[in-house]
């Protein structure tokens, strides 16, 4: 649907590169603004993240992790393009969402992280981050991408997006410039001089954005490798790759109805170009990892739990 929705535009030239979507994006954008501005204070209060002691360094990443993982829940695709913006304090809120969160990797990617920036051949850390949401979730993967950078985690971070608007909410190349470009001009001193540091990464090739057809063509990721070997290369320069959202990780996972129980490492079917995370909110009939027993357990006390956003994971798959 979304692709002939794309075809139909791009056939009448002086509306080619019109995104049917825009005006959903910005305003989820702007209805979360508050939030936003939230955040980029807590992050300006950060810097220089490197100064802080490891213990409260880790403390951030974690909470910045969580902090991305719920902005996920502002899907635009299953609110039928109706409202889906943030608007309370996601910071304050992160203790009482801690029980929602059915699988918990976080450690194993601070342990990651911690031992790249040691053990780097060359002076680069790179992560990955392929994108879902534009809008409030797309602030927070900035948020969390620019702490990489001023914690020294990373040195680099490449994101990867849609080419064409897709899923109604998915993040384009004119969303990532937009995004920035409006955080910088905020009228809050703390959320420009974000923005200010969003755009200078960019300027300076410290952040890139990268678009590939492969991800909107219906391949399982575990066909990458046959089908797009370039982006396959392109994700194995990397120390870690996070993937975002829901159908992300229904292309991980091949899209089939794996059990409960699977390995998350079995799912992938092979698909391992470096060690990858996937950070989702649960809004499809697919979930893999779980203990013995807890979907039974889930069942019982919210017999939609795979499907509302209620629930949330960061599913690790380490190194080889």
């Amino acid at each position: 649907m979304y692709r002939r929705v794309h075809e139909a535009i791009i056939q009448s030239p002086p509306i080619h590169d019109f995104d049917v979507f825009k005006e959903s994006k910005e305003e989820n954008f702007f209805e979360s603004q508050e939030s936003i501005d939230t955040l980029c204070l807590h992050l300006q209060q950060l810097r220089p993240a490197r100064d802080l002691s490891e213990d409260r360094r880790k403390e951030e990443f974690l909470r910045l992790l969580q902090i991305s993982l719920w902005g996920n829940k502002c899907d635009l695709s299953l609110s039928g393009g109706e409202s889906s913006s943030q608007k309370t304090n996601v910071i304050n809120s992160l203790e009482g969402l801690k029980p929602f969160i059915l699988i918990d990797d976080t450690e194993s990617l601070w342990t990651l992280l911690s031992k790249c920036k040691k053990t780097a051949e060359t002076s680069v850390v790179r992560v990955d981050i392929v994108l879902d949401n534009s809008g409030f979730e797309l602030v927070t993967d900035l948020v969390f991408a620019d702490f990489l950078l001023s914690s020294e985690l990373a040195t680099e971070i490449h994101f990867h997006g849609k080419t064409i608007p897709w899923f109604v909410s998915d993040v384009t190349v004119h969303d990532f410039n937009w995004t920035v470009e409006h955080v910088r001009s905020s009228n809050e001193k703390s959320t420009s001089a974000c923005g200010a540091h969003w755009a200078d990464h960019v300027r300076v090739g410290r952040w890139t954005y990268h678009d590939h057809t492969f991800w909107t063509l219906p391949h399982p990721y575990c066909a990458m490798p046959q089908v797009a070997p370039d982006l396959y290369a392109e994700l194995q320069k990397a120390c870690l790759v996070l993937f975002k959202g829901d159908l992300n990780y229904r292309k991980l996972m091949s899209d089939r109805k794996w059990e409960f129980t699977t390995p998350f490492h079995q799912a992938l079917s092979g698909f391992h170009p470096a060690p990858l995370c996937s950070i989702r909110t649960l809004k499809a009939e697919l979930q893999v990892g779980l203990q013995p027993g807890q979907a039974e357990q889930l069942m019982a006390s919210d017999p939609h739990w795979l499907t509302t956003g209620k629930y949330g994971i960061f599913q690790f798959d380490g190194p080889v």
